[in-house]
């Protein structure tokens, strides 16, 4: 009896339907929720890919063969995004400055008395606690910056449950500059990609792939502020679209890799099936992991922190 065989993998053309008709799907859910000017609406969207994205995480771990702690994992990540949402939407936000780190000391700790109950099996022992720590910050806590853009705007009223037209506008910049820097990558790579970018880490980057996610994120990031001057007034003036386009778009690619870093030591494709050619809730927001921390670090310490 010969073995069955393998199933084709589908060719580029069927690849970029896919993934076209998911990207308008997952636009069009962004629409949604800016349209709506909720502030639920916006951060339910976010929890719910946090939680998703972890999920997945564990899931790649446990089909690798990995030991790890999943449900503690999920319940740090839903907790982590709750206390987090709760304190942004009361106004409470200075006394959120320490969070992250209490919530990694508990990842930790609690990694540690979870490996306490067994026996300790060498290297694989630490592994298993460094591996949850580390899905809590890669995930959680890094993803969930975009929440905290949201309140990181002057004009937030607490209690009136909608976002300010600047935060909402800051967040969508985000999103667009990080998308569009994908986007870029995934086209121009997939058309002319020739020279191979990191090819032990991702066989399928390539340099030409970069340029155009660095093209493609300023078309995005010029293109919004000059649409939207006053509703982008936060970002300080046109060296610093320019230079934060440059720099998200870079980013946006190191997170994309830095993704396939896991994937490749797991020996996994993708992440998920939630999204057909994207993958699962963490290849969506990888990118989004490396930008929104930067994106709200240089806001808070070279911007808003001079006006």
């Amino acid at each position: 009896m010969t073995d069955p065989t393998p199933a084709a993998a589908p060719s580029k053309a069927r690849v970029f339907v896919r993934r076209a008709a998911s990207t308008v799907l997952l636009w069009g859910v962004v629409w949604l929720a800016f349209a709506s000017m909720r502030s639920w609406a916006y951060l339910g969207l976010l929890g719910l890919l946090t939680v998703v994205a972890t999920r997945e995480y564990f899931q790649l771990l446990r089909a690798a063969g990995v030991r790890c702690f999943p449900r503690f994992g999920l319940a740090l990540a839903l907790g982590y995004s709750a206390v987090l949402y709760a304190g942004l939407l009361r106004g409470t936000g200075a006394s959120l400055a320490g969070w992250d780190l209490f919530a990694v000391c508990v990842a930790l700790i609690g990694a540690f008395i979870l490996e306490m109950r067994g026996s300790i099996r060498g290297l694989e022992s630490l592994v298993a606690v460094s591996l949850n720590l580390c899905g809590l910050v890669y995930i959680a806590v890094l993803f969930n910056f975009a929440a905290k853009l949201l309140f990181l705007v002057p004009g937030w009223q607490v209690g009136t449950g909608t976002v300010a037209q600047p935060a909402a506008l800051l967040l969508f910049w985000l999103l667009a500059v990080t998308k569009f820097a994908d986007m870029g990558a995934y086209l121009v790579g997939s058309l002319i990609g020739r020279h191979k970018l990191i090819p032990q880490v991702s066989p399928g980057k390539t340099w030409e792939g970069l340029a155009g996610a660095l093209v493609f994120s300023q078309l995005a990031g010029c293109g919004l502020y000059a649409a939207l001057p006053g509703g982008l007034a936060v970002l300080g003036g046109w060296g610093h679209v320019v230079f934060l386009g440059f720099l998200l778009s870079a980013l946006a690619v190191l997170g994309d890799l830095a993704e396939s870093v896991v994937k490749r030591a797991l020996q996994a494709k993708d992440s998920g099936r939630m999204l057909p050619g994207i993958g699962g809730a963490l290849d969506l927001i990888d990118s989004i992991c490396f930008t929104a921390p930067a994106l709200y670090f240089y806001l808070q310490w070279l911007l808003l922190s001079a006006s």
